[in-house]
C-alpha cells in the first residue's frame, strides 16, 4: 500500500512537468521560434538542448541569452548557422515571455 502512494507525488510532478513543457513548446511555436530552431535538432539555428549543454552552469546565461532573443545578433553558433543571424524578438515578443522562453531552453 505505501509504494503506492509514493507513486502518486512522482506521477503528478512528471504529469505537471510534461504539462509545462508542452506549454513552453507552445509558447516557442506562438512566438517563431520554432522556424529556426528544435528541442533535438539543428534547423537553421541550433537544437535547444545544444545551447542548454553549451551554457550549463554558467550563472551568466540566463541575462545574456535573454538580451539575444529580445536584439537578435550573429556569431556564437557561426558553425552551425553558417552564418545567419537571429532576428531580434522584442519587442514583438512580450519580455515575460522571452524570459519563459529562455528558462525552458536552459533547463533541456
Amino acid at each position: 500500500m505505501k509504494a503506492r502512494w509514493l507513486s502518486i507525488p512522482v506521477a503528478t510532478a512528471f504529469l505537471f512537468g510534461a504539462g509545462q513543457a508542452s506549454a513552453d513548446l507552445e509558447l516557442a511555436k506562438k512566438s517563431g521560434c520554432l522556424a529556426c530552431h528544435s528541442v533535438d535538432a539543428k534547423v537553421v539555428g541550433p537544437a535547444w538542448k545544444d545551447v542548454a549543454a553549451k551554457y550549463k552552469g554558467d550563472p551568466t546565461a540566463k541575462d545574456a541569452l535573454v538580451a539575444k532573443v529580445k536584439a537578435g545578433g550573429r556569431g556564437n553558433w557561426t558553425d552551425v548557422t553558417g552564418g545567419v543571424p537571429m532576428p531580434p524578438y522584442a519587442p514583438r515578443v512580450a519580455d515575460a515571455d522571452i524570459e519563459k522562453l529562455v528558462d525552458f531552453v536552459l533547463g533541456l
